[in-house]
């Protein structure tokens, strides 16, 4: 009979056994140092990208400020023996209510880039939720292994859209998430200041490049004539003309939950329950696309209370820790999802790197609920947290 798998809040102990033979974490465990060290380990443009904000940063500084605001009340003597994090969320069990958020052109910051965060979430059994702007193509990022949702950025192309939606179902891909608040670019100091994008260059496109119906629009094929693919590229990414009425098309072509990203106001939330979706993601896009916006965090509440249990409910923005992601799950969420950590750990560590991140913050929730008198996500509401503080 095989050893059972290690539960994630035995990580810690992993550690302090690693450290008898003389051997420490590969990256940092502090969420500051690990940032700090991804940054300088960044070729600079790339850096630039990935820590970019909108405006003068304020949203960003607005999202983890709400996680600071929030405090646990930790609850004694409840017979917690060994918490378990399993959840089940839109029909499936996953091992932990945390998902990999998707991130666009991973390559800039690790040649492997969303493979190596593929695989690292295949072995930590979580899902990863992979960019249509990725570096790889979304059936080389099955091939990877892993539960796997795809994240939409719903072209102005209908047949194109069509194409993604049914390779991703082809691919085995569990989910199609609909990013909402990006059908043009925020305001980015960080990247104009730079005048970079990494698309610009032919990387993040690889969807597009390969894809059947984005071929067919071209005179030539993108390895021909590069320039022109990312014309047509620029020329087909954005769809500003979305709407709600859009979603009974995308309805039509799917069969597989639909979520849409982006979601902050709960009568957006209440509209999108209207239209038949399956899940809202409340998101600000980690601060990059609205400067000043509400934090995600401030927005869970109402919005989970909007839908209540006919939708599932995700958050993402800010979240940094496991006590970030307890929070979370108490304020509303049927699970978080992970951005810039995990994209910090592929910059230091590669595929290790990432795996590293899961571990860390699935280790520190599984203790945080522990310690809190909690034996699973599920039994997490308001009560478990102090009134917020100012």
């Amino acid at each position: 009979m095989a050893d059972p798998e290690p539960r994630f809040g035995d990580y810690y102990r992993q550690i302090y056994l690693r450290g008898l033979a003389g051997e420490q974490p590969a990256i940092p465990v502090d969420p500051a140092e690990l940032e700090r060290q991804a940054e300088q380990a960044m070729e600079p443009r790339a850096a630039n990208y990935v820590y970019a904000g909108a405006g003068a940063g304020e949203t960003m500084r607005a999202n983890r400020e709400a996680f600071r605001r929030r405090r646990i009340v930790p609850r004694m003597l409840r017979g917690v023996d060994s918490p378990d994090l399993t959840t089940q969320l839109l029909g499936r069990e996953l091992a932990a209510p945390l998902l990999l958020a998707p991130i666009g052109a991973q390559s800039i910051v690790d040649p492997e880039g969303e493979l190596a965060s593929a695989r690292a979430a295949a072995a930590v059994g979580v899902p990863m939720v992979a960019s249509s702007a990725a570096s790889h193509t979304l059936e080389q990022i099955a091939d990877a292994g892993g539960p796997r949702w795809f994240q939409l950025y719903w072209p102005n192309d209908p047949e194109l859209a069509a194409s993604f939606v049914a390779r991703a179902e082809a691919a085995g891909y569990e989910a199609i998430v609909v990013t909402v608040d990006t059908f043009i670019p925020g305001w980015k100091p960080r990247d104009l200041q730079q005048a970079w994008l990494p698309f610009l260059e032919g990387v993040g496109v690889a969807n597009y490049f390969e894809d059947p119906v984005f071929r067919a629009g071209l005179e030539r094929s993108p390895e021909d004539d590069v320039g022109a693919a990312t014309g047509h590229f620029l020329g087909v990414q954005l769809n500003p003309s979305l709407s709600w009425d859009d979603l009974a098309w995308l309805r039509e072509r799917t069969s597989l939950p639909i979520l849409l990203k982006g979601i902050l106001h709960p009568d957006d939330a209440r509209e999108a329950r209207a239209r038949g979706v399956d899940g809202v993601i409340v998101s600000n896009h980690g601060g990059r696309q609205v400067d000043g916006s509400i934090a995600s965090l401030e927005a869970l509440p109402a919005v989970a209370e909007a839908v209540g249990a006919e939708l599932a409910v995700l958050l993402d923005s800010g979240v940094r820790s496991g006590a970030d992601a307890f929070k979370a799950l108490a304020l509303g969420a049927d699970a978080v999802l992970l951005g810039r950590p995990y994209i910090w750990g592929l910059a230091l560590a590669g595929e290790a790197g990432v795996e590293a991140v899961l571990r860390m913050l699935l280790g520190e929730l599984e203790l945080t609920l522990a310690l809190s008198g909690h034996s699973s996500p599920a039994e997490l509401d308001p009560s478990a947290l102090a009134p917020e503080t100012p």
